[in-house]
């Protein structure tokens, strides 16, 4: 009898010591059945540009929500576009921005004043053609 509880009690204490042999090191495995979120980037450019008296307006332009957002003179305006118009126009309530072929202006609707005015550069010269004899 003493011979089995001595057996007994080894087993036991053998038992107990491969049971514990757990790592708290091992990275624990979590499912999660949701689904993976996506992240969707806006296509947003970016523009500044000047005028004749030196004045800079910022203008970004996000092709995915169709809205636009100037900084001027410390100020954000932002516009959504409009497409009845022609090229890019956007507006508001109280301002409107357009840019027709190069030409950007910006404008208060109810006093029709100008803020912003930038003509493009035709400064780059056009082909050259040269005569042939």
């Amino acid at each position: 009898m003493k011979k089995l509880l001595e057996i007994l009690i080894i087993g036991i204490f053998a038992y107990s010591l491969t049971a514990c042999r757990h790592s708290s090191k091992d990275p624990e495995i979590i499912s999660n059945n949701a689904a993976p979120v996506e992240t969707k980037t806006d296509d947003i450019i970016k523009n500044v540009f000047t005028d004749n008296y030196g004045e800079q307006m910022e203008v970004a332009l996000n092709n995915s929500k169709n809205t636009i957002t100037i900084h001027l003179d410390g100020k954000t305006y932002e516009l959504k576009k409009n497409e009845d118009l022609p090229d890019y126009t956007a507006s508001n309530a109280e301002y409107l921005y357009s840019n027709i072929r190069g030409n950007i202006t910006f404008l208060k609707r109810n006093v029709d004043m100008v803020l912003f005015h930038h003509k493009k550069d035709d400064k780059q010269p056009g082909p050259t053609k040269m005569a042939s004899y």
